[in-house]
Parts: structure tokens; sequence; C-alpha cells
């Protein structure tokens, strides 16, 4: 049974940074992808970042590129997404995913983190 649980959110101004991490549950972690995406109200959701089971390769969407980072810890079975530079339109729930690869996202899911960037 995997589980994964997201901390960190909050609100923040803009051009301030946030961590979010993501705790898993579970004995398959070091052989997964992670990633983290998002979804503000009303609208659909979208790809953050992935990163894949070693660290290897990490992967971002085009509206953070270069302002958001994803990292790991397999000795810990953590996620973190920092990120730096925060705009109002990074205002979202985020949710951490396991399983995710170049296909999209897989099929266990965290019950999200508020990040709320004011202006």
């Amino acid at each position: 049974q995997v589980q994964l649980v997201e901390s960190g959110g909050g609100l923040v101004q803009a051009g301030e940074s946030l961590r979010l991490s993501c705790t898993f549950s579970g004995r398959t972690f070091s052989s997964l992808g992670m990633g983290w995406f998002r979804q503000a109200p009303g609208k659909e959701r979208e790809f953050v970042a992935r990163i894949t089971w070693n660290g290897g390769s990490r992967y971002y969407g085009d509206s953070v590129k270069g302002r958001f980072t994803i990292s790991r810890d397999n000795s810990k079975k953590m996620v973190y997404l920092q990120m730096n530079s925060l705009k109002p339109e990074d205002t979202a729930a985020y949710y951490c995913n396991a399983g995710s690869t170049f296909s999209g996202p897989g099929q266990y899911w965290g019950q999200g983190t508020q990040v709320t960037v004011s202006s």
C-alpha cells in the first residue's frame, strides 16, 4: 500500500520561496519516478516537475523552469519541491505523485497542499 503525504504549503508574497515535502509510505519508493502536479480552481491539472527513480534526470513544466527544483532522498523516502521567485499564478493545490513517467502521472496521489502567492 502506497501513501503520500504532502506538507509545506502556505501563504507567501510574490518573490518569496517555499519548499514542499512529500513523505512516501510503502516498499517501492526507490524504484519509482516521482512527480509534482498542481491544480488551480477552474483549471486543469498541470505538470510541475518529475524526477527519475535515482534522481539522475529531472524534468520541469515550462512555467516553472528556472524557478523550481525537484529533489529526492531515497534513504528517507522523501521528495521535495523547492519553489523560488513565486508568482501569483503559482497559486494552486500541489500534489505529489508516485510512479510518474514521461507518459504521465502514476496511480498514487497525495491529498495535496495549498500554495497561495499574493501580489
